[in-house]
């Protein structure tokens, strides 16, 4: 059966005055109509693997399938939510909302419609003529999603989005990205970024552990914690599965903190349906 998502040995270096830096090194796995988190540490390539995957940069080697299609430019089937909002600050939040929709070519009608219908479903409904500046992070954050789920998309990638808020509203955020990804309208199929290894183990399915650079696929913790899961958050089974994360994570950092292998087997992953 052919996956939602396929990252099949993906590997990518950057430049620099002297030699290429490598960011990635052989990453490969799978997600299906899941949940899944994708943590490991600072600059060990988890938001070039995002942006690879969204179609936005191109992997030196390997590829990004999206259910059986190589994946070699943006696509609205496949949509980002960016760490830093990336909101146009000459626009207000309804205008933010259109302008990937105007690019993918919706008539103005339609357009304003769904921006209007997707920025209610974040719960921002009477805030569409605000301009960022006027937003609060959360709020900001708030109109990133709506922009990323008005394209309708069938696979959402998000880049550390909770990161930069306070725990209140990370907390609140949180709880609505797992109520949209559990209506059963498209997107079903979500791939975030957390450096948090307790919110990846409340929100996840499975949680992908990544080495330091060049990130390598260290290994996978599934989550078999029972949702909702607020009332388990502080459970012995929580802290368990936050114990097997952060000995993966030990794991890569003692193992694999070595240069990357110039050639290495394609190693392929498969994720394990919902």
């Amino acid at each position: 059966m052919v996956a939602v998502l396929d990252i099949e040995a993906v590997s990518k270096s950057f430049a620099d005055k002297t030699k290429p830096i490598p960011v990635l090194d052989n990453v490969s796995f799978s997600v299906d109509e899941e949940f899944v988190c994708l943590v490991g540490p600072s600059g060990c390539g988890k938001s070039t693997l995002l942006r690879i995957a969204a179609g936005l940069e191109h992997a030196d080697s390997g590829r990004v399938l999206f259910k059986g299609d190589p994946v070699t430019q943006p696509t609205p089937k496949i949509a980002m939510v960016f760490q830093l909002f990336g909101l146009l600050p000459w626009k207000t939040a309804l205008e933010n909302v259109e302008v990937p929709l105007e690019i993918h070519g919706l008539d103005r009608e339609t357009r304003h419609a769904r921006a209007v219908e997707y920025l209610r479903k974040v719960e921002l409904e009477g805030s569409e003529n605000t301009y960022p500046h006027d937003l609060s992070g959360g709020m900001k954050q708030r109109v990133g999603i709506a922009r990323a789920l008005a394209l309708e998309p069938d696979v959402l990638l998000m880049d550390e989005p909770f990161s930069s808020l306070d725990e209140l509203t990370a907390k609140t955020l949180r709880e609505l990205a797992l109520k949209i990804w559990r209506e059963p309208r498209p997107p079903n199929t979500f791939l975030m970024v957390s450096h948090n290894v307790e919110e990846a183990v409340f929100m996840a399915d499975r949680v992908l552990v990544m080495s330091p650079r060049p990130g390598r696929l260290v290994g996978e913790v599934t989550i078999d914690i029972p949702r909702p899961r607020v009332k388990f958050a502080r459970s012995t089974s929580y802290f368990q599965h936050v114990d097997r994360v952060l000995a993966l994570l030990e794991k890569g950092k003692e193992e694999y903190a070595q240069p990357a292998a110039v050639t290495k087997p394609a190693r392929r992953q498969r994720a394990k349906h919902r």
